[in-house]
């Protein structure tokens, strides 16, 4: 359980300074970033979907959503939407679980994100030196492990 913190213990800390706000932001420029490198068709979370599925082939939903951390009504969903654009396919299952994999078309629009991805990665990590970078991606791999 959390301990309140009091503001006679601890002096109030600046907006800019507050781990949520700078979270926030984070992912607020990220997105940003993705949607100025490739635009509107796709979004970060289907690339993470196409992505996932490229390096898993034939994974089902629910692994699929504990994989990219969404909730399974929300990847089935998502998984739903791009199976109408044509980009994966869904196989029934037992259980009415349902088998993920990449169309050819799918591969091909993930063929073409591929090198955004770099352009937008090497963007976000352009003000940080080589070290920084490596020491960013494994604080941010240890915040998002312990919340997990």
């Amino acid at each position: 359980m959390v301990k309140p913190v009091t503001e006679a213990t601890t002096p109030p800390m600046a907006l800019a300074d507050e781990p949520g706000h700078l979270i926030r932001r984070a992912q607020q420029i990220a997105v940003a970033t993705f949607h100025e490198v490739h635009g509107r068709h796709v979004t970060p979370i289907q690339y993470a979907i196409l992505r996932t599925l490229y390096d898993s082939p034939g994974i089902d939903q629910v692994t699929l959503a504990q994989m990219i951390a969404l909730d399974t009504s929300t990847a089935a969903d998502i998984a739903a939407r791009l199976e109408t654009k044509g980009w994966i396919a869904r196989e029934v299952l037992p259980r009415r679980q349902r088998s993920l994999s990449l169309t050819p078309e799918g591969k091909a629009v993930l063929q073409t994100l591929r090198p955004g991805v770099q352009a937008m990665q090497a963007t976000l990590m352009g003000s940080l030196e080589p070290a920084e970078q490596t020491e960013f991606l494994r604080l941010l791999r240890k915040f998002v492990h312990f919340q997990g």
